[in-house]
């Protein structure tokens, strides 16, 4: 049969539905109307309009998170990719399965510095797996079908696909592409074998869970192993979600948020057995609880990505897996006859449940209590999204996860992701309880994507910590520069009232009884939520307070000066 005729925006958007597309991200731009115009047609594929284009990306990039297909995004050329560019670099470095789509100036004006151009192929050239621009219509199913292939196969990451406006308008006949399929490498039989006998070898072993892509199936398979054969579990930095917490052997985050003697624990591990993640800056605390390039700590790397397992530090055992696959062929292996390390691992279980109890205050606001209640309150499925700042060190300590409960937030330390990553959340799982911790500061840069969720019907609850400072720079400037405070203080607007005006239920909390009653009412309004707390700066994080670090930092320098 001959191919009937298609625009390059109606060819577009039927690649898009065979590979699965049920819901796009965007600010809309007239460099692309071709392919909104196809969108009107589709009965799949919900758009989701956001308020910004930086909006748009996170809020693709945690669809990525939470269904492992490719987040998708549409924006327009030039300011448009700017704005959305953040978005872009948080799933290159969460390793997030993510598509941004970028109107382009017309193909007889390029290179021309025409109104809004850039060349996309080379601004996310170090940002992105892939950047490339599809300059003829006919090519669109084998450039659309490659980008799904390359976010989703091996380490999953941001593909940004440039589409010239004229191009979207030519028509051509051309057949679609099938359904894309992932490819993901499996460990061998004899790698797991590997594993065992270096584990047979230890004897203060710690396992390190992190990394993207893990399914419920793949958590229970990696718990059953640790639980069989007493590993002690450590999670990497903001993957708490990827084991479960109530399980008697995980230990804690290692990352900003977990007891400081997992810290040491790592260091003194004599076999680190890492599973799905990075071992990045924040994991890593800094480099140091490994040495580079040979660690002392005998080292197994289990990465989706053969380059990962070698790039700082040197693994005895390297292997090139899907965390998934991974678990599963462990799981399957009989236990350890001998696991000489069981007070080791009780040890450090119970410094994890110590990191628990919230540290004392006498504060009008106890957000460790407060925080134990929420926990205590949630359901069995519910979502938690995290900005960047101190303010996540509340949630991250004090909250539980365990499957399908989920945690996400950008390990790329991102201020404005978890207000649209909420919103996101609450539009693909609509059963869920999805609840937004964001700063003050945070808030400011993306809150208005509250109007997008009372547009489109998500309801997640956004709390505010408002401590009327950027806390994490105001924490380092003490301790680098002692009472010399520039440019962090920061004057807000009544986020509740915020809120109200935009459509949400809006709750302010001063005080720690508050709290789970303003949590309840927001709960029970089914419908977006801004709960601001009012915290107090002087408690810069859960286990120290500024006087403490400035007065640390006066003494040190007058130390040296001595």
């Amino acid at each position: 049969m001959a191919l009937a005729p298609r625009t390059g925006g109606r060819i577009l958007v039927d690649q898009l539905l065979i590979h699965g597309a049920d819901m796009a991200f965007c600010v809309p731009g007239e460099s692309y109307l071709e392919v909104l115009d196809a969108l009107h047609d589709s009965r799949t594929i919900r758009l989701i309009n956001a308020r910004h284009e930086a909006g748009a990306a996170n809020m693709a990039e945690a669809y990525g998170k939470l269904t492992g297909k490719p987040g998708l995004a549409l924006v327009t050329r030039g300011p448009g990719a700017t704005h959305a560019a953040v978005g872009v670099h948080t799933a290159f470095q969460d390793s997030t399965p993510m598509i941004l789509f970028v109107g382009q100036v017309g193909r007889d004006m390029l290179d021309r510095e025409a109104f809004q151009e850039i060349d996309y192929r080379q601004m996310f050239g170090s940002v992105a797996k892939w950047a490339a621009q599809i300059d003829v219509a006919e090519r669109i199913p084998e450039y659309v079908a490659r980008a799904f292939h390359v976010a989703t196969s091996g380490r999953p990451g941001p593909v940004v696909l440039a589409l010239p406006e004229d191009m979207l308008t030519d028509t051509a006949r051309v057949r679609d592409a099938d359904p894309y399929r992932p490819v993901r490498a499996a460990a061998p039989q004899a790698d797991v074998l590997r594993v065992q006998a270096e584990l047979a070898k230890a004897q203060r072993p710690l396992a390190l869970i992190g990394g993207p892509g893990w399914t419920d199936e793949g958590a229970r398979a990696m718990q059953a192993f640790c639980e069989a054969n007493d590993v002690p579990v450590a999670a990497s930095f903001r993957r708490m979600d990827a084991f479960a917490n109530d399980s008697r052997v995980y230990a804690g985050d290692l990352g900003t948020s977990g007891p400081p003697e997992l810290i040491k624990r790592a260091k003194e591990a004599d076999l680190l057995l890492v599973v799905g993640a990075r071992l990045g800056e924040m994991t890593t605390q800094g480099y140091t609880i490994m040495d580079a390039p040979e660690p002392k700590q005998r080292l197994i790397h289990v990465h989706a990505s053969a380059e990962e397992t070698g790039r700082v530090f040197r693994a005895d055992l390297a292997i090139a897996s899907d965390a998934n696959a991974f678990a599963l062929a462990l799981a399957a292996s009989a236990p350890l006859e001998s696991r000489p390390w069981k007070a080791w691992t009780e040890a450090a279980r119970a410094d994890y449940l110590g990191s628990l109890v919230p540290t004392p205050y006498n504060g009008d606001l106890d957000m460790g209590r407060a925080m134990r209640e929420l926990a205590g309150a949630l359901p069995e499925k519910f979502v938690v999204t995290l900005d960047a700042g101190n303010h996540t060190g509340w949630p991250q300590r004090y909250l539980q996860f365990k499957r399908p409960a989920r945690l996400i937030g950008p390990t790329s330390g991102a201020m404005g992701y978890s207000v649209p990553a909420a919103v996101a959340a609450s539009l693909v799982h609509p059963d869920r309880l999805t609840i937004g911790a964001v700063g003050d500061g945070g808030f400011m840069m993306s809150g208005l994507e509250i109007a997008t969720a009372v547009q489109h019907g998500a309801a997640p609850i956004v709390l505010v910590f408002n401590n009327a400072t950027y806390g994490t720079i105001r924490m380092h400037q003490e301790r680098e520069h002692p009472a010399r405070v520039v440019g962090t203080d920061l004057k807000s607007p009544d986020f509740a009232a915020l809120g109200r005006a935009m459509g949400a239920h809006g709750e302010t909390v001063t005080r720690t009884a508050e709290f789970a009653p303003a949590f309840e009412r927001a709960v029970a309004a089914r419908k977006p939520a801004v709960i601001e707390l009012k915290t107090d700066p002087e408690l810069i994080s859960t286990r120290t307070t500024l006087t403490a670090i400035r007065e640390a930092a006066l003494k040190r320098r007058a130390a040296t000066a001595g």
